[in-house]
């Protein structure tokens, strides 16, 4: 319910073996070996339709990634782009792997790829990261971004002294659900006690009682010694749900109070993510129901504890999440994009640097996007149905902005690499030059 990893949303097709082209070049980049030029040029026709797709790809890629999807992944990036006209640039990283500039009819797009380096040397491994739009506007993206199905908001914020000041938006004062996102308030908090010297960051806790993935604690040895660094790292940066949790029953009733004070008291109480995903089980419907009708942070707050030991033996199904949205509009943590960007501006002016490099570890982006600011952090979450990105950045002239987006449907799951490439045009947009006012 609220994985978020990065490589699964900013990639449309993502395979281990592109591992070795997620390395940042070296100073010295290595020559490309033929058959990887090859293979690079080969792809505007495999986009377009006309090349040999079985052919193309190895027979892991295939696995991972058959051709109805792969179809559905060029329908909609062709939607938005246009036809595939040429690759603009190949910058290897190893003989087999390389940084890829697709030029399409309306822009490019930004891809990884990586070859077999065996004979035939298909294409093990492929990533389209992100897209350029000719000639586009924040106008255009705002318009892109409303014409989605469902329900959509966006939030891109100048941060600095005093509130953020609202550069562009779709409804940034409506409440949506965040999926993970809900994980910025805990790390607020985690670095309001650090701050406060109620804690330290290399103060050693026990992990708590597994959640379901993501994640990777879920499987230690119960009660497995960590520092609060550790599992805030593993909450931020790939949305360990194990790790958040036992940071959200560490904090304990400061959490509430810090969701409140900081401007987003509708997240209050701030419930687990097993506490949560317990209660969209079937057999808690009557706990889900009473939880939709008490809408008061206390109410709801009595009815987590009264019922603290139902829900932690609550069997919950990892698949109850692997198809329709699933009571998005009442079982979620929910905030606006504008109390997002407060979130993330109280990370950058209060948070200290150890909460802003946490932040850091997981950028959300493609490496060329990121190569355009000085800084970013990232935090995003996602259900069936739910999709939340939001980004904290800072120029190349020292400006820091927010950019916050959301989208959520209940009647079907959303298009996580339609709306990455989306973000992704908003952070192009915002990267350098003037702001509107």
């Amino acid at each position: 319910m609220v994985r978020f990893l990065a490589s699964f949303l900013i990639a449309a097709i993502a395979l281990p073996a592109i591992a070795d082209a997620q390395t940042p070049p070296a100073a010295i980049a290595p020559a490309a070996d033929p058959s990887l030029t090859a293979r690079a040029n080969e792809l505007i026709s495999v986009i377009a339709g006309s090349g040999d797709f079985a052919g193309y790809f190895s027979p892991a890629f295939h696995a991972a990634l058959p051709k109805a999807k792969w179809d559905a992944v060029v329908a909609s990036m062709t939607g938005q782009m246009g036809k595939p006209l040429a690759i603009d640039g190949l910058k290897p990283v190893t003989p087999f792997s390389a940084y890829l500039r697709i030029r399409f009819e309306r822009g490019v797009v930004n891809a990884q790829i990586a070859v077999d380096p065996a004979p035939p040397h298909q294409v093990a491994g492929l990533l389209f990261t992100g897209t350029e739009v000719a000639g586009d506007t924040l106008e255009k993206l705002v318009a892109d971004v409303r014409a989605l199905p469902g329900k959509t908001g966006l939030g891109i914020y100048e941060l600095g002294k005093g509130a953020p000041k609202l550069v562009s938006g779709i409804d940034p004062n409506a409440a949506a659900p965040l999926g993970s996102a809900f994980k910025l308030w805990v790390l607020g908090e985690l670095a309001r006690e650090v701050g406060a010297a109620e804690r330290h960051w290399a103060d050693v806790v026990p992990v708590g009682p597994a959640s379901l993935p993501s994640g990777i604690t879920q499987s230690w040895p119960a009660g497995s010694p960590a520092t609060v660094q550790t599992l805030a790292t593993l909450m931020i940066s790939i949305s360990d749900n194990t790790a958040t949790d036992t940071l959200v029953t560490l904090e304990g009733p400061k959490l509430d109070e810090f969701v409140a004070r900081t401007g987003a008291p509708g997240l209050a109480p701030v419930v687990t993510t097993r506490q949560m995903f317990a209660l969209k089980t079937p057999a808690n419907a009557d706990l889900a129901a009473q939880w939709a009708t008490e809408l008061a942070p206390t109410a709801r707050r009595r009815l987590i504890e009264s019922n603290a030991a139902r829900l932690a033996t609550t069997t919950v199904d990892p698949m109850m999440f692997a198809g329709k949205p699933a009571a998005i509009d009442t079982l979620e943590w929910f905030a606006s994009p504008a109390q997002t960007a407060g979130m993330l501006d109280w990370l950058r002016a209060d948070g200290g640097a150890t909460a802003l490099s946490l932040l850091a570890v997981n950028p959300g982006i493609d490496p060329t996007t990121r190569g355009k600011f000085d800084y970013v952090g990232f935090k995003g979450g996602s259900e069936p149905g739910v999709l939340t990105l939001n980004y904290l950045v800072k120029r190349k002239d020292g400006r820091w902005l927010a950019v916050v987006g959301a989208w959520h449907r209940g009647d079907a799951g959303v298009e996580e690499a339609r709306f990455v490439q989306l973000m992704t045009r908003a952070l192009v947009l915002v990267s350098d030059g003037a702001l509107p006012d």
